[in-house]
């Protein structure tokens, strides 16, 4: 009698439990990257990226993710500098968010272990919103981490967000013929349940 009354009460807190784990997997900044190319004078490409992301999915599929804009990395100071103040404005406009209703593409991963969609996405950067499709392909390993990553670069175009008078400030302050007006950005993404 005593051992049944136990299992009644264990049962319920196990699967409260396993539900709590499940309700939310949490991008690993360390072991994710969003980079973006700039194509400078026509034919110099360069790779930069972001050293600070934080995210979360939940178990019903809605994703967000935050990009800390000062964070950007070109591997030069002065050019770190120089974006944050005159591209990005980050004084004003710190982050840049994405966020995206992948339910399906979850419940996929969830069944066979990997899945491929393009998905809608929110772009929000500079006080401006685009929706934006996403090719992504994702996978869900042994420990229950899921690795998400763009299938295709996602190009993103500066006039949309209000960003071409900080790339004609960096073009001029450079010396620079030009400066591309298209960006492809790609990541992968690493989200633990823990």
């Amino acid at each position: 009698m005593f051992n049944l009354s136990l299992k009644s009460l264990l049962v319920p807190a196990v699967l409260l439990s396993s539900t709590h784990v499940l309700a939310a997997w949490q991008v690993e900044n360390d072991h994710s990257r969003v980079n973006f190319v700039s194509v400078k004078n026509n034919s110099v490409a360069e790779n930069h990226h972001f050293k600070n992301i934080a995210g979360e999915l939940s178990d019903d599929g809605q994703f967000s993710l935050e990009i800390d804009l000062a964070s950007v990395e070109t591997q030069i100071p002065i050019r770190n500098e120089r974006m944050q103040k005159f591209l990005f404005n980050t004084l004003e406009f710190p982050t840049m968010s994405v966020t995206a209703d992948v339910k399906a593409l979850l419940d996929e991963v969830k069944a066979k272990g990997w899945a491929q969609a393009e998905v809608p996405a929110q772009l929000a950067l500079h006080g401006q919103k685009k929706t934006q499709n996403i090719n992504l392909i994702a996978t869900l390993d042994k420990k229950n981490k899921i690795v998400v990553s763009s299938l295709s670069p996602v190009l993103v175009n500066p006039s949309d967000f209000a960003l071409m008078a900080g790339i004609d400030e960096l073009q001029k302050i450079a010396g620079l013929q030009s400066i591309t007006r298209a960006v492809p950005v790609s990541f992968v993404l690493t989200l633990n349940d823990k």
